[in-house]
């Protein structure tokens, strides 16, 4: 039981963006999980899930989602799927500013330190949005990728002198 909370604290921090999206000081906060189940198997290359309202916090970090696998190989965490009607990912930078993305998966890969999120993906900021059917995040590079999938990209990019974007559109209830 003890790996397996080792387990799910990997993933929590593995989840954390890169600096410039990511608080600093979230790493250091203690973190809580919780889902309606969990199905972990305790050996160093495994599959463990989380899943019926996943939450994940630690500092400024909040998760959301119905499912969380965790893949490990060598004892270490190689990749995360969250997916959810949506999954959510909230978090504020070192600045203050906050950043709320969601999409119907994330799948993040930690040898690569790629992020893809797949399904209706709104990532909102302050001074801007983007949306998309698929958008991949270089966590190394910041560098942000989207569409390549057949389907428009959009953005809106605001002056650095005009007021933060609205607060997104509260998600719809099933």
């Amino acid at each position: 039981m003890r790996r397996a909370a080792l387990s799910l604290t990997f993933l929590a921090l593995a989840l954390v963006a890169a600096p410039a999206f990511a608080k600093s000081t979230d790493r250091q906060q203690p973190m809580d999980l919780d889902a309606d189940n969990m199905d972990a198997l305790l050996t160093d290359d495994s599959v463990s899930v989380l899943q019926g309202n996943v939450r994940i916090r630690q500092g400024s970090l909040e998760v959301d989602a119905d499912k969380a696998e965790i893949h490990r190989k060598a004892g270490e965490i190689d990749r995360l799927v969250l997916t959810g009607a949506p999954a959510r990912l909230r978090q504020v930078s070192d600045q203050g500013e906050p950043m709320d993305a969601s999409a119907a998966q994330v799948v993040y890969n930690t040898s690569s330190e790629v992020m893809v999120l797949t399904g209706n993906v709104i990532i909102n900021q302050p001074r801007g949005n983007l949306r998309g059917e698929t958008v991949k995040y270089d966590m190394t590079t910041g560098r942000v990728d989207g569409g390549g999938d057949g389907k428009r990209v959009s953005m809106r990019i605001l002056p650095k002198t005009a007021a933060p974007a609205p607060a997104p559109a509260p998600a719809p209830t099933n």
